[in-house]
């Protein structure tokens, strides 16, 4: 930046040209104030969301979280942000979502650490930091100006590296021995920037695959592909993916959805650590949360799923409750995916057997159901995740 770079939060800003959507679920909401009060915010806040109530926050994130206070909510908030953002000012350039979660001090003594996460997200990266506070050292209302400096510097730090602004010097110098923030980013390369913008559908992700492996997988039809959120990936999956290649006779592709239909879309670091877990392995990422953008992405492939995901495809839920628009999928997935390789799953203690739903019968010719003989494995994502906590 030059040296007539304005030296205000928001000269900044409106500098860099941002355009932003702040969602502050209640601790931090003083950074609303400290941006709106100074003159031109209008140009670069496009919404300021505070989503107090559960339900508010269930709403904007798609579920209930475990717990409402973590990097992973601010990232999904944050990433919320910068999809309304985009909708409000119908482009995609300086766009950003931020967005804090923060459990500070209440009238009732607090459980837990006093803490602070923020994150941003927009087109070139993901970044976050979390600030864990002495309990007790400070009043309300001084950690709520702790959060606000922290949410400003963050936003500020999305668009410039100078780190000689005032309020991070204010910020450092309310810090006690021991408070020491801890900072994330992911900066994405271009093919996954070309992703989140729509302007690809599916893209290939560098695993430490073989080069010669890469150059196979270039084309997207006629694959194996098992579609998941792999949150985490488990040895359940691992086991599907070895049975279902000796049922089709070929490897399979794995494939990573950054779209959910219910939820906002994933972040970058979100999606560079389920990246991680596929060391070896051929990954995509793709923009298809719904089964008939998957098999445009990957026409004519064969495609491996649980009963969960079976079931749904039949829900009228996913096609606005019309028969008519679920008869034209019915089509579609017949006409266009090679073929279907169910397992069976364990819901409720019982054996959920897929061969067992009530489904039209052209999609009953194109799917291999998997014996309850065949495969069982009763593990999933849910209730790992459920352990770790």
């Amino acid at each position: 930046m030059s040296s007539h770079v304005p030296q205000s939060p928001v000269g900044l800003l409106q500098h860099a040209g941002a355009q932003i959507v702040l969602i502050v679920s209640g601790g931090g909401s003083e950074v609303i104030s400290q941006l709106l009060t100074q003159g031109g915010a209008s140009k670069i806040i496009l919404e300021a969301l505070v989503p107090y109530a559960r339900t508010a926050m269930t709403e904007l994130l798609g579920s209930e979280p475990r717990n409402y206070c973590t990097d992973q909510v601010a990232r999904q908030l944050a990433v919320t942000g910068w999809q309304r953002s985009i909708k409000l000012s119908r482009e995609i350039g300086n766009n950003v979502g931020v967005a804090v979660t923060a459990s500070l001090r209440s009238v009732n003594p607090k459980q837990g650490q006093h803490r602070i996460h923020v994150a941003t997200h927009h087109i070139q990266g993901t970044r976050t930091a979390t600030l864990l506070l002495k309990n007790n050292l400070r009043s309300r209302l001084e950690e709520e100006h702790v959060a606000a400096l922290l949410v400003l510097d963050v936003l500020i730090g999305t668009f410039t590296t100078n780190i000689e602004y005032p309020w991070r010097r204010e910020l450092e110098s309310l810090l006690v021995e021991g408070e020491d923030i801890v900072r994330e980013q992911y900066m994405a390369p271009i093919t996954w920037q070309n992703l989140f913008s729509a302007d690809e559908l599916v893209i290939p992700i560098e695993t430490n695959v073989p080069a010669e492996l890469h150059r196979v997988s270039a084309r997207t039809q006629d694959k194996l592909i098992f579609s998941g959120s792999f949150a985490p990936l488990h040895e359940g999956h691992l086991a599907m993916a070895r049975l279902a290649e000796e049922i089709a006779e070929r490897s399979v592709e794995w494939e990573l959805s950054v779209c959910n239909v219910d939820k906002p879309m994933l972040d970058y670091i979100e999606v560079s650590r389920r990246a991680e877990q596929f060391k070896g392995k051929n990954l995509w990422l793709s923009r298809a949360p719904t089964f008939i953008e998957k098999i445009q992405a990957f026409p004519q492939s064969t495609f491996v799923m649980g009963a969960d995901t079976y079931k749904r495809l039949i829900d009228l839920k996913y096609y606005g409750g019309s028969q008519e628009q679920l008869r034209i999928a019915m089509q579609t997935i017949c006409q266009k995916a090679r073929g279907l390789i169910v397992f069976g799953r364990v819901q409720n203690g019982t054996f959920e057997n897929p061969e067992d739903f009530n489904v039209p019968a052209a999609l009953r010719e194109v799917t291999y159901f998997v014996s309850e003989r065949e495969f069982r494995l009763d593990i999933s994502s849910s209730n790992i995740r459920a352990n770790e906590k």
